[in-house]
């Protein structure tokens, strides 16, 4: 029980870090390799659970912090046409959260994105766990699987820290950044895009 909670709380951080963090699946694929006796599906349920709450956590803190702190009225509105898009499109939200749950891409920037909106967090909630448990399930699988194969102790099964790794991070922030400048009302009422034009150099974003 100790390990559960220990593995909750890691996965928790690891989702509510807004960038650098290390992939959550390596975390699953690490216990793969050094407990390869562990329940697979309780693991993953846990894990899949404290991510979705760190990522949620996450969003809200873009919501308070970015949008109510450093994004300027005109771009608030802005932003708040994608909710005007997407509030019929919820499948589509659906989807795309779901995706991203099955992938082992990175969602922090996506979440962070959608906490600048005003849209309900209960409606990436589920398809994002779902999501989760089972990738989570699938690198625990996987990696017990290779380790039953190989022999001797597996070291420096966490690397992450490479010149690809940190590109990345500043890559999906400077998106971020970006996704404040789209003109989404452009985007979702005129069916073109363009990058918004309010006049101003002061916004902090």
């Amino acid at each position: 029980m100790p390990s559960i909670v220990i593995l909750f709380f890691v996965v928790f951080f690891l989702n509510l870090v807004p960038a650098f963090a290390p992939p959550t699946w390596m975390v699953f694929s690490y216990l793969g390799f050094a407990k390869p006796s562990s329940n697979v599906a309780l693991l993953a349920v846990v894990g899949a659970a404290a991510a979705t709450l760190g990522r949620l956590t996450l969003a809200r803190l873009a919501h308070v912090v970015i949008r109510q702190k450093l994004l300027s009225d005109a771009k608030k509105q802005n932003i708040d046409a994608i909710r005007d898009g997407l509030e019929g499109r919820r499948k589509l939200t659906f989807a795309v959260f779901l995706f991203y749950a099955f992938s082992p891409l990175p969602s922090n920037y996506l979440f962070i994105a959608y906490g600048l909106t005003t849209m309900k967090l209960r409606l990436i909630a589920w398809p994002f766990f779902v999501g989760r448990s089972v990738s989570y399930a699938f690198w625990g699988l996987s990696s017990m699987a290779v380790a039953r194969r190989i022999s001797g102790e597996v070291n420096g099964a966490l690397p992450y820290f490479g010149a690809y790794f940190i590109a990345s991070q500043i890559l999906l922030l400077y998106l971020v950044y970006l996704f404040t400048k789209v003109d989404w009302k452009a985007v979702f009422v005129e069916r073109r895009f363009r990058w918004l034009r309010d006049g101003s150099h002061k916004d902090a974003l």
